[in-house]
Formats: C-alpha cells, structure tokens, sequence
C-alpha cells in the first residue's frame, strides 16, 4: 500500500506525562508492531500558545513581559518535538510528520485534522478535576465534539498504592 493511500492518524502532543502517555500508547498499538508498513500515516501536532493567551494580560508591562514568554513558548515546543521525535524513533517509526502550529489547542488540532484529511485524532486526557476542566474547557471534549474525524482519548491509568 503506497503512503498516498494511508489513511493519517493525527497525535496531538504538549508538554505534559499524559500526551507523552499517549503518543507512546498509539505507537505501541497501530505503528511498531506493523514494522515498516503501519496502517496510518503519523502526524504529530504541536498547539504552541501564542504569548499573549499564555500571559493572559494587558495593560503597562505586558508588551515587555511577551518576547520572553513567546521564547520560552518556543524551547518548549523545540523539547516537545525533540521528544516525540525521540519516542517515534525508539518505537521504530522514521517517517512521522512533526508540526508545531500557534494557536489555541482546540482550534489548532480541529484545524489539523482538516488539512490532512485526518481519519482519526489521539489526544490524551488531562484528568483535570471537575473546576479545573470547567475553567480551562477540556481539549479533548472539544475535539470529540468538532474534530470531523474518530477522536480517541488514552488515558493514563491511576497508579493503585
């Protein structure tokens, strides 16, 4: 089967335990154990923030506060990707495609998963508590929602004491 005619598997990554969990559970299932010929194409996607939602304020101040956000936005992305890079070569995948695009996660990903023609999205889940996913909006109910495409959440599991 020619690359052209894979269907593309999106990985929404950030910088937290939980998408890291995830994109190891999607390589583990559909990429290495089909060696060199996986069923997906791999898009890996990084949503960067953009300085000013990252501050999350105006006013005296904030324009000298943004460069120093916007390049601490950056090295972060750059050790995401480094990471996702990283993990998809010790799983034996060599041609994802890794992109990091600015935007707020939500609109980024739904977004992604139009321009590839996505057959399915993984994200991974938070486990924020109820204030929390109710103050922030949790990413991946908003893609199961809008994303034109299979939305799978992998959740980490609990760790039992």
């Amino acid at each position: 089967m020619a690359t052209s005619e894979k269907e593309v598997m999106i990985v929404a990554i950030d910088d937290s335990e939980h998408s890291v969990y995830a994109l190891e559970w999607t390589l583990n299932h559909f990429f290495t154990p089909f060696a060199s010929n996986p069923p997906f194409k791999l898009v890996i996607v990084h949503a960067k923030p953009t300085a000013t939602s990252a501050v999350g304020l105006a006013g005296p101040g904030a324009a000298e506060v943004l460069p120093y956000v916007d390049a601490d936005l950056r090295k972060i992305a750059a050790r995401v990707v480094e990471k996702a890079k990283e993990l998809c070569i010790t799983k034996s995948v060599n041609d994802a495609v890794v992109e990091v695009i600015e935007g707020d996660a939500r609109n980024v990903l739904c977004e992604a998963v139009e321009k590839h023609h996505a057959s399915m999205l993984v994200v991974g889940s938070h486990g924020y508590g109820a204030i929390k996913r109710a103050v922030l909006g949790s990413v991946s109910d908003y893609c199961a929602h809008h994303a034109h495409c299979s939305v799978m959440i992998v959740k980490k599991p609990k760790i039992k004491h």
